[in-house]
């Protein structure tokens, strides 16, 4: 089980945003905030429509509660003057070539804001900080503009388009993948 250190974890983006590990206290503001952003979350990744009832997301927290406290990934739900409006996370992180997959979603009505460019900077510095994280990685389907300018807004090359390497809604879609250094030392 998730050490207490590891669940009460909290970043500080600003004095309306902060970012809080996953703990199952979230179970049912992250279900209610899927169901309300189905639709067009399922533009763009594929896990939405499976997520039908709240023991879907209690399972998804209590996994990634483990994976957060074991270091092989980070989950973080993205509170706005207290309410949840998202989640940044990295998806995977490879220990030994400290490299973290991150990935992101924000309510749609609070989109536009600079709330997952704060967030991801925040995050970013932390890890880079820690030592634990030194090339972070966004891999997004092409045609996701917003993805895109999020990587680019926050300094991240183009390494590069992977040929249909993404399938969603029943087709293959090409992804970009997009790269960013940041030594501790530095």
């Amino acid at each position: 089980m998730p050490n207490a250190a590891s669940q009460d974890e909290i970043l500080i983006v600003n004095e309306h945003l902060a970012l809080h590990a996953v703990h199952e206290r979230f179970a049912e503001p992250l279900f209610a905030l899927v169901q309300r952003n189905k639709a067009w979350l399922q533009k763009a990744m594929n896990w939405p429509q499976y997520v039908t009832k709240i023991e879907d997301t209690r399972q998804t927290i209590q996994s990634n509660a483990m994976l957060h406290q074991r270091g092989y990934a980070k989950m973080f739900m993205i509170l706005l003057d207290g309410e949840m409006v998202g989640v940044l996370s990295f998806n995977q992180i490879e220990p030994t070539n400290k490299t973290a997959y991150i990935g992101y979603w924000l309510d749609e009505r609070h989109q536009g804001r600079g709330i997952i460019s704060g967030a991801l900077q925040t995050m970013m510095a932390h890890y880079a900080q820690t030592g634990e994280v030194r090339r972070f990685v966004i891999k997004c389907i092409v045609t996701n503009a917003a993805s895109n300018r999020v990587a680019q807004r926050n300094g991240f090359t183009l390494e590069g388009r992977l040929k249909e390497a993404e399938y969603l809604n029943g087709q293959f879609h090409d992804q970009h993948i997009y790269a960013r250094i940041i030594d501790a030392d530095a």
